[in-house]
């Protein structure tokens, strides 16, 4: 079931988008404020957001500038402005699609689904790598976003990358930190806590897999 996060702060609007989305059997999660929507979207998953321009605390553009900083969620604008700089602005910083109100819910709903038929990665040589590896910069970007990373963060999931479906003991993910920080094995566990937490926001969590008395892995979709 896909999950939607609804940024809108007018009920009118709201109400009719939601129970539509519903009935098409999507789950929805409605705030009314920017930062409630950046809260929303650190806490829980979701496949895509409906994000109002003119919010009372934050613009939509604002919220989204912020959200591509770490986040390659799907956004489709709601605008009420007709103006082509605006539109084109959205969709520079990182926007899928915008809507003009007032609009048709089952016209948002159909281009909802669009979004996501085209975002959802599709296997064969000209999709884009889950995962990248940046060893010059040593950084590690999934589905395309930068993750910001601690050295141990970032030569754990590097290993785990490299490797996928191979399991790591606590042993050998700790010799891989080569850190005078992290002298026990539990540590690990800290280090595997805080790597799905980053990775939360962009739905791959649940990538890094626990087997129980062993170690963990790597999942690829």
């Amino acid at each position: 079931m896909p999950a939607v996060l609804i940024v809108e702060d007018e009920p009118r609007l709201a109400e009719p988008l939601m129970f539509a989305l519903e009935r098409e059997h999507f789950a929805v999660t409605h705030v009314t404020l920017g930062e409630d929507a950046l809260d929303a979207v650190n806490t829980q998953p979701f496949d895509l957001m409906v994000l109002d321009v003119g919010l009372p605390d934050l613009s939509g553009f604002e919220v989204l500038k912020t959200l591509r900083q770490y986040s390659a969620l799907p956004v489709l604008f709601l605008t009420a402005r007709q103006d082509e700089v605006d539109r084109i602005l959205g969709l520079e910083l990182g926007g899928d699609d915008y809507v003009t109100k007032p609009f048709s819910p089952r016209e948002v709903v159909a281009r909802i689904r669009a979004i996501l038929k085209r975002t959802v990665a599709k296997p064969g040589a000209d999709s884009e790598p889950l995962w990248h590896v940046d060893a010059s910069g040593c950084q590690v970007l999934f589905r395309q976003a930068p993750l910001s990373l601690t050295r141990s963060e970032y030569r754990i999931l590097t290993a785990l990358v490299q490797r996928p479906g191979q399991v790591f003991s606590r042993a050998q993910l700790l010799d891989i930190c080569d850190s005078d920080e992290d002298s026990f094995e539990r540590s690990v566990d800290t280090h595997i806590k805080t790597l799905r937490a980053k990775l939360r926001p962009l739905n791959g969590e649940h990538l890094i897999v626990t087997r129980r008395g062993l170690g963990y892995l790597l999942d690829s979709p």
